[in-house]
């Protein structure tokens, strides 16, 4: 059974897959009337006259694999447009017959659009971004205190000069040939957060030890960490253009390893970083402030609620409930288990959004999505049986 769960609402999700299996293939939906209430749902799901409970799920490149029963080649999926873009557009024919709308990006990139890559946060640190199976990984670039502490003088001595470090050669004529032809040089807004980016760097056992044993050396890595982003941020804005004060606001964190840290520690490490950057980028109200972790992390959440946060995407251990205790003005996309969504497991998934439909139903302001990433294994047909249970028992 899912977290949470009563038997009271399993069993009313039992009833209502037992239906659809013994009607039909597909679940019975007014698809114009979901997509039309949806996207009202969408643009304010705190509103009183919200329709339903929005639906965020929008499935990956990936899912087609398990879809179309062909072979996984990850690689090729994020590095080959040949190779993708047929893909997607055999997944968006699906798609549109099964859900009534093209779902995934299907179209080439403007090569006269293309910047030459810009150096990353993991550069600055010295952290090679390795493919290994089926992603990249951040390969740690300091073992012991003395490798780390050297690593932060090498840091502070490329923040000095950081645009000479960032900017390939040919920017200028690479960027002058994309503004005149509309394009611009993208923004800087999201981040790996900082403890998973810590981590990766350094190591998980030794950054806890870090934090406990040499405090002084762990303060001098988050300083820099904090500097490295807002002067990386300050460069990418000045190259495009925007003078003081214009620059896009907002800013989101993606910090799956945010759990290894008790709360002491992240407020120590962590909580000031995320405070900097958003001071920076996030000082009004209605300005983004995000974060995804999808990992057991509940013992932050008192933080994360000092921090304003306007969006969360967290685990699947975590309740809309629980959430919204630290964080009442907070918009959370959950909390559908990914697993539970990826194995087809349609009882519960069901069971899943009548749970968080009832937590959330008296103040609304979820979007009804996986708690962490879409996997390879969901499948669009139980998108569509989302889809109908939304419309018979998600309504507000």
């Amino acid at each position: 059974m899912s977290r949470h769960v009563t038997p009271q609402v399993m069993a009313q999700a039992q009833e209502f897959v037992n239906r659809v299996q013994k009607n039909s293939e597909q679940a019975h939906v007014d698809i114009e009337r979901f997509w039309e209430d949806n996207e009202l749902a969408l643009a304010d799901p705190w509103s009183g006259s919200c329709p339903q409970v929005p639906l965020g799920i929008r499935m990956g490149a990936e899912c087609a694999f398990d879809e179309f029963g062909v072979q996984e080649e990850w690689y090729r999926l994020r590095h080959d447009e040949s190779y993708l873009l047929p893909i997607s557009r055999r997944y968006n024919d699906a798609a549109e017959r099964i859900v009534g709308r093209r779902l995934l990006p299907e179209e080439a990139g403007n090569p006269e659009l293309s910047l030459p890559e810009v150096k990353l946060l993991h550069d600055i640190f010295e952290a090679e971004n390795r493919w290994e199976d089926m992603s990249y990984w951040l390969m740690q670039s300091a073992n012991t205190p003395d490798e780390l502490a050297a690593l932060l003088d090498r840091v502070e001595r490329r923040l000095e000069d950081l645009r000479s470090f960032l900017l390939p050669d040919g920017w200028n004529e690479a960027r002058e040939r994309v503004v005149a032809n509309g394009g611009t040089v993208p923004s800087y807004r999201s981040q790996r957060g900082p403890v998973t980016f810590a981590m990766s760097v350094y190591g998980v056992e030794n950054l806890v030890f870090l934090i406990h044993d040499r405090p002084d050396l762990a303060a001098r890595f988050s300083d820099l960490i904090t500097r490295a982003i807002l002067e990386r941020a300050r460069i990418l804005d000045e190259e495009a253009g925007y003078a003081a004060g214009e620059a896009p606001s907002g800013f989101y964190w993606l910090d799956d390893n945010c759990a290894m840290l008790n709360p002491d520690m992240y407020e120590f490490f962590a909580y000031p970083i995320l405070k900097q950057v958003f001071d920076r980028y996030s000082p009004n109200p209605g300005d983004r402030r995000g974060q995804h972790s999808d990992s057991d992390m509940e013992h932050l959440l008192p933080l994360l609620g000092k921090l304003q946060m306007t969006e969360v995407n967290l685990g699947p251990t975590l309740t809309v409930s629980s959430i919204r205790m630290h964080l009442p003005e907070t918009v959370i996309h959950g909390q559908l288990s990914p697993f539970a969504f990826s194995r087809c497991e349609q009882v519960n998934i069901v069971a899943e959004l009548l749970r968080d439909y009832e937590m959330a139903q008296e103040n609304r302001g979820l979007i009804f999505t996986t708690a962490g990433s879409i996997n390879n294994g969901s499948r669009l047909r139980d998108m569509r049986l989302l889809m109908a249970a939304i419309q018979e028992f998600g309504r507000y």
